[in-house]
């Protein structure tokens, strides 16, 4: 997005249901019809299209969101609900699957969104090390899964990764967090970003697109238990459980990843 969209200034904005808005659409076209984005930034689901009038738009796909780029001379889907064009004739369209979230906020506001402003880091950031994610744990005594799905302590896990990285580490999702070791949180921190790095090496989920419209590669094949019930454990050969945690399934082997309590 950076190398198709930076540098360019926005000529027209549609909108199709603006509930997703903050503002009112006139006011969020008045914000930013005429200025140019500077740069675009991602946490956790959040796209930060910087502008160079000091505002941010924000953009989050709600439970996903194809952003497709399209030049002058492009056929454009059949279905968008969002469309940015810009002063060259290029432009991208977002097609939402449920619902999305598109706010317009002066860049020294940030912190006061009520929801980027609590965001945690990512887990691919590289200030996000494991010294960082036992201070981070601290004295927590929540289950573990609840604390990583958590955005305002770790920005970017979803349920879909959160499967393989809880087995690489042995760690049942109930899991209380004073219950873990040290070697589980040191393998739990490296699971982390080696899931998610893997899954960015191909381009995403199979289901998602880029911003080209070419679909990701990341699936199945690479789960290990996740959306596996009934398979064998890799590790171990017993067969993968699915079950309820909060308002979530998770996916487990009931061998590696016992349910360990305090002493």
């Amino acid at each position: 997005m950076n190398e198709e969209i930076s540098g360019k200034k926005v000529s027209s904005v549609e909108v199709s249901n603006p509930k997703c808005l903050n503002v009112s659409l006139e006011s969020f076209r008045q914000n930013i019809i005429g200025k140019a984005v500077t740069s675009i930034e991602s946490l956790g689901k959040w796209l930060f299209f910087k502008l160079d009038s000091g505002g941010t738009v924000l953009f989050n796909p709600g439970m996903g969101a194809d952003v497709i780029h399209f030049k002058e001379s492009s056929k454009l889907p059949a279905k968008y609900q969002v469309k940015f064009s810009f002063d060259d004739g290029t432009g991208f369209t977002i097609r939402v699957w449920w619902f999305c979230y598109l706010h317009f906020v002066p860049r020294n506001k940030l912190g006061e969104h009520k929801r980027v402003g609590k965001l945690g880091i990512s887990p691919l950031e590289k200030s996000f090390t494991l010294d960082y994610f036992k201070r981070l744990l601290g004295k927590k005594k929540g289950n573990i899964k609840s604390f990583m799905l958590d955005q305002k302590n770790i920005a970017g896990i979803g349920n879909v990764y959160i499967q393989d990285m809880l087995f690489n580490a042995k760690v049942h999702p109930k899991r209380k967090i004073p219950t873990l070791t040290e070697e589980e949180v040191c393998t739990l921190h490296q699971s982390m970003k080696s899931v998610l790095t893997k899954s960015v090496e191909l381009g995403g989920l199979e289901y998602e697109k880029d911003f080209y419209g070419h679909k990701g590669g990341y699936g199945a094949a690479h789960f290990k238990i996740g959306y596996k019930p009934g398979k064998p454990c890799p590790r171990c050969n017993t067969l993968i459980e699915k079950i309820k945690t909060g308002s979530t399934s998770s996916f487990i082997c009931p061998k590696c990843q016992t349910l360990k309590t305090l002493q």
